[in-house]
């Protein structure tokens, strides 16, 4: 009988053995670059998730020609925590382009293709395509500076692209930094007609809070310039709450969100309409739901949650309002990021699709 029992034990521990399995989930598999500068380099990066119960090792990760060269994880990427794949485009040739990276790895019998795609463009003295919003003669790639995900301890950086379509040489400086962002132009100077970027770095450990925290830099156009809405920047931050602290019971009883919809969209408003739609979240888990930050990153979104903890089996609803008449004073894309206490969701994004009838 002894040894009955002996045998059923190893049996069951290989088998969890056998079921316990690394697994890799990225935030998006797929990018559009939009149009690039011809013989500016551009690094595509692709943020995933160790999603199963065993350690994730990437072996190798290959592109497919010499004009890329990729970087990756190195080390073995621990359940629940992150890592990235990195390739850089040389933007050597003009033309459209679609590029893949094969990512080799210990969650897939095969390898697991990612790809981007845009088009280089040669024309360096219309930067309208490769810089789409402009800040007088300052043109930029981005009118929102973006931190999603990230972690105590980490330093993130975000880049911006700038170029200078005036005819006197342009110190790019983003004015007004708090104290958590430091922000670094290269060249320090553009002569006229030229382009460079800058970093902006994130010191996660002297955010205030953790959860969302929003805040407004704003891009000197020339020498002298002031801040006022006309060269305001946008800063959204995510720091994901720390859930490594949990019970043995929080760990095996988590509460699980589940929306009614994550996208809502409010097409052919009136130019001064306001329109609400509900989403309703219900918790599908085992314990408390928390909402523990709900936020808004426009003056066109209003939202309403009636209740912040949910407990198993209910439900809260959340109303969306969108204000027509602030759409168009609007930077950043309308969206509400919500904070959860959930370990699989502790951050959920509900995206805004709204346009006003001219």
């Amino acid at each position: 009988m002894k040894r009955l029992y002996s045998l059923i034990f190893i049996l069951f521990a290989v088998a969890v053995c056998v079921n316990a399995q690394p697994q890799i989930s990225f935030d998006n598999t797929s990018k559009d670059l939009g149009y690039i500068l011809w013989r500016n380099p551009v690094s595509v990066k692709y943020s995933f998730t160790n999603t199963g119960d065993k350690p994730l090792v990437i072996s190798n990760v290959t592109v497919s020609c010499g004009c890329m060269q990729a970087d990756w994880t190195k080390e073995p990427i621990a359940v629940g925590a992150k890592g990235e794949v990195t390739a850089v485009f040389d933007a050597e040739a003009i033309g459209k382009f679609y590029k893949e990276v094969g990512v080799y790895c210990n969650a897939s019998n095969v390898p697991l293709y990612l790809d981007f795609s845009g088009e280089v463009t040669a024309d360096s003295k219309d930067y309208a395509f490769t810089h789409k919003y402009s800040y007088g003669a300052v043109r930029t790639n981005e009118d929102e500076i973006v931190f999603d995900d990230v972690n105590k301890g980490d330093k993130p950086q975000f880049e911006i692209l700038v170029a200078n379509t005036s005819n006197k040489a342009y110190n790019p400086v983003l004015m007004h930094l708090p104290p958590y962002l430091s922000a670094k132009a290269e060249p320090e100077t553009l002569g006229s007609q030229k382009n460079g970027k800058i970093t902006v770095t994130l010191d996660t450990e002297k955010l205030p809070k953790l959860g969302i925290t929003r805040t407004t830099v704003f891009l000197s156009r020339f020498m002298g310039d002031k801040v006022n809405s006309e060269n305001e920047i946008p800063v959204s931050i995510v720091l994901l709450p720390d859930l490594t602290g949990q019970t043995d019971f929080q760990k095996n009883n988590p509460p699980v969100a589940e929306l009614s919809s994550k996208v809502l969209d409010f097409h052919g408003l009136k130019s001064k309409q306001k329109k609400t739609q509900t989403i309703i979240i219900t918790n599908k888990g085992n314990s408390n739901l928390e909402i523990m930050d709900l936020q808004v990153f426009t003056m066109a979104l209003n939202v309403k949650l009636n209740k912040s903890v949910i407990k198993p089996g209910e439900s809260a609803k959340m109303k969306v309002t969108v204000l027509a008449n602030n759409l168009s004073r609007s930077k950043g894309k309308p969206r509400v990021l919500m904070i959860t206490n959930d370990p699989k969701s502790p951050k959920i994004t509900i995206s805004i699709n709204a346009d006003v009838i001219k």
